[in-house]
């Protein structure tokens, strides 16, 4: 039973992205047009070339804020403002997700590649504002993007998270390699399974899981 299985969890780690808000919702989408037009400008570059970068900083650096940085010596802080400044009218409240998060016993924290006040947004536009002890974002990591070790243990350090007490939700499962050798219990929130070592429990309905655990 997953209620067993998390009966330690003392932290609750939540991605944003895609995990606490459906992916029918395609809000990366807007942010994945925001991306490719600020590569062009900064590097000059047409869109197919942009295109071709943003994949090879996806698959080499886990980002591509990494990438650029990495690469180019990009400045983090106005790409992150530009990238994410976009309309939430996508996005719906879902009381069912609040009342089970809500319900989760302990620290509950989300942890995004993305920066923290666009996260904000999310969380208001999802009806989820004010559940969450702290919300972190690629710069509390010092701009070293998931999967990256230094990424995790710079912002579980600054929370205090004990890992073998405590879960992480996710839907890029390679994300969750990390936090599974750290000792994390790992949940792959997506539409399609993926099997891998590190991940311990797949769901497509985040909601419903989370419910599972209380019963």
């Amino acid at each position: 039973m997953p209620r067993d299985a998390f009966s330690h969890v003392e932290t609750w780690v939540f991605d944003l992205d895609n995990t606490l808000y459906p992916p029918s919702a395609a809000l990366f989408d807007l942010i994945e047009v925001r991306m490719t037009a600020w590569v062009m400008e900064a590097l000059g570059v047409d869109r197919a070339r942009a295109d071709a970068l943003r994949l090879h900083y996806w698959r080499t650096h886990g980002t591509t804020l990494a990438g650029l940085m990495r690469e180019h010596d990009v400045d983090p802080l106005p790409y992150l403002e530009d990238v994410h400044d976009i309309p939430m009218d996508r996005l719906s409240p879902d009381p069912e997700l609040a009342a089970r998060i809500r319900d989760l016993p302990g620290r509950r924290i989300v942890y995004t590649n993305g920066c923290a006040p666009y996260a904000e947004r999310v969380l208001e536009a999802r009806g989820l504002n004010g559940l969450f002890d702290a919300v972190y974002g690629v710069e509390h990591a010092d701009f070293h993007p998931k999967p990256d070790r230094a990424a995790f243990d710079k912002v579980f350090a600054t929370d205090g998270v004990v890992p073998d007490r405590a879960a992480m939700f996710e839907d890029d499962a390679r994300n969750l390699a990390v936090p599974h050798a750290m000792g994390m219990r790992t949940v792959h929130v997506a539409p399609a399974r993926e099997d891998a070592a590190h991940v311990h429990y797949h769901t497509d309905d985040l909601s419903d899981f989370l419910g599972l655990l209380r019963q």
